[in-house]
């Protein structure tokens, strides 16, 4: 059974629930198109060491640089595995103790952090699927799906008027960086390149201290398929950009699209740097044009160069994962991918950052309060260069209670969900795993919505026997795929071929993020007294912390300036 982590990026199911979904780790990629091959898997480490994202200075190319760096690694204990030459990193196994400060003192590191959990990776075999059955739903207006009558968020951005005129390009590309897309959805298989698709993680069963991680591995190798999502994260944001418009079930922003799944999370939600960094860099190599971040790399909440509070070891693999992350996103933009991230759950202004409280949150019991300075901290992936950064709003346009704000960072706003009133219809419905709702006891072993499930809000709907189940989550996670659905929307009626990908469109980032923001409906900083109004509001309609340019608005961005 899979853990049900809170996603620290999603504010996770129900009514009542405000969750959190975390972090990342670092990757495969190289400077040529990549053919396609399998995702490079970690193995597990030999007792007593573990693995490391290995970082060059910045500058170092050549063979004699990466010559003095292995050198380095070896001198300081550990042996190379493979490396990541888009962001001139190694992937390195070596002792625990120590390693860090030791091979971060060479002439050429720049710093190394533990690139992925420490756990039991033992496999305990397949897991068996449940068979579903039931009835077809029926068809909604044309151009739409019959559960999108629930899509408060679609109407809200216009995406419902922008179909007539832009359903969305299939030679449009999306990567979904989460844990992972469940294809036996049947609004999400038409939809998704499976052979495009990667996972770039080992589920791991437990954690340190004994206890369930990603719980018991579904596949052999403890490795899931390109089209198993484990958690259930990754298919409800897929669902929201791009689930197919089909006359069953809902769809998504941009129907017509192509998905791809990129996995970087942990099926227990966490997202640690090296699958983060392997994802950004192959994601960018074959052509993706978004790629949809709803989560922030684990295991701190924020970064820091030099906290105080932090051990010496701490601060180097803390500088060391801003260095990757700012290396993968400057590569992933130049090469013309456009980043939207969400901003997160806590309800805090991102430029006035105060005590965090949950770092590091792996392993369980590691945290402890660090005072946060704003000049020498950062949120990532959201507050990286080239993220679009998104705030979530309720059905009634006011900021959600519940997402993070502020001037600094903020580019737009989309529908996020508000269980402020406790109607589980104010949340974002979207595609959901059966298996995953089965183990949280929603469906039943024969593929039935259970009374918990229904009132929760589950659904389920069939096309002939293969049946796809859907679920309310709230979260700037599921306002983040809003934007990313938008902005594939302007990629597919804008865009040019692809000279590097043949069949494939591209658009520079700057003119999507330029037609997105010019495009944004303007909303005001609340009175006092009016919803939304407890967090402090810098700006004018214009540009806000709450809202920053606007809440994203379809049928407007179709038609926006992009030069």
């Amino acid at each position: 059974m899979k853990s049900p982590r809170a996603f620290g990026r999603a504010v996770v199911a129900a009514v009542a629930l405000v969750a959190v979904l975390g972090a990342a780790s670092l990757g495969a990629g190289s400077t040529a198109p990549p053919q396609p091959t399998a995702a490079p898997v970690p193995a597990p480490s030999a007792p007593g060491t573990a693995q490391f994202t290995v970082l060059l200075d910045a500058g170092a190319e050549g063979a004699g640089a990466r010559d003095a760096a292995v050198a380095a690694v070896e001198a300081a204990g550990g042996h190379v595995l493979r490396e990541n030459a888009a962001v001139g990193a190694l992937v390195v196994e070596a002792p625990v103790a120590g390693f860090v400060e030791r091979v971060s003192a060479a002439q050429g590191i720049f710093g190394a952090t533990p690139a992925r959990p420490i756990g039991s990776t033992a496999a305990t075999g397949p897991r068996g699927a449940v068979p579903a059955g039931g009835n077809r739903d029926g068809q909604g207006p044309a151009g739409l799906d019959p559960l999108d009558t629930r899509l408060w968020g679609l109407s809200m951005i216009k995406a419902d008027a922008a179909r007539a005129q832009q359903p969305g390009d299939p030679r449009v590309h999306v990567g979904i960086l989460d844990t992972g897309i469940d294809a036996s959805n049947p609004d999400l298989a038409p939809n998704l390149d499976v052979g495009l698709s990667r996972n770039f993680v080992t589920d791991i069963p437990t954690d340190p201290t004994g206890g369930e991680l990603d719980g018991p591995c579904e596949f052999d190798g403890c490795v899931d398929p390109p089209d198993h999502d484990g958690g259930g994260h990754g298919t409800h944001v897929a669902g929201t950009v791009a689930a197919a418009a089909n006359g069953s079930g809902l769809s998504g922003v941009a129907p017509g699209v192509t998905l791809v799944n990129i996995r970087a999370g942990q099926d227990a939600g966490l997202f640690f740097l090296q699958p983060v960094v392997d994802a950004l860099t192959y994601g960018a190599d074959i052509g993706l044009d978004v790629i949809n971040m709803s989560f922030y790399v684990d295991p701190w909440r924020y970064n820091c160069t030099d906290n105080p509070a932090d051990s010496s070891e701490s601060q180097i693999a803390q500088r060391t994962i801003i260095e990757a992350m700012t290396r993968a996103l400057e590569y992933a933009h130049g090469k013309g991918v456009t980043l939207v991230g969400s901003l997160g759950n806590e309800r805090e202004d991102l430029g006035r950052p105060g005590t965090d409280r949950d770092s590091p949150n792996y392993p369980p019991g590691a945290a402890y309060d660090r005072a946060i300075d704003n000049a020498s901290c950062v949120d990532l992936p959201v507050e990286g260069p080239h993220v679009i950064g998104v705030s979530a709003v309720g059905p009634s346009g006011a900021k959600a209670e519940y997402s993070n704000y502020g001037t600094e960072q903020i580019s737009v706003a989309a529908p996020g969900g508000s269980a402020s009133a406790g109607r589980v219809e104010d949340l974002i419905l979207s595609s959901y795993p059966q298996h995953v709702l089965q183990e949280s006891g929603d469906v039943d072993a024969q593929g039935e919505v259970t009374p918990q499930g229904a009132a929760q809000g589950v659904q389920k709907a069939c096309q002939g026997s293969a049946c796809g189940y859907y679920s309310y989550l709230q979260g700037t996670s599921m306002a983040a795929p809003h934007v990313s659905g938008v902005a594939a929307l302007v990629v597919s009626e804008h865009g040019t071929e692809d000279p590097q990908h043949p069949g494939q469109l591209t658009m520079a980032p700057e003119a999507v993020e330029q037609a997105l923001t010019a495009s944004a409906a303007q909303v005001a900083c609340p009175a006092p007294g009016a919803p939304g109004a407890g967090a402090p509001c810098e700006g004018d309609p214009a540009f806000n912390g709450h809202y920053g340019h606007g809440i994203v608005d379809a049928l407007a961005a179709l038609t926006a300036p992009t030069s």
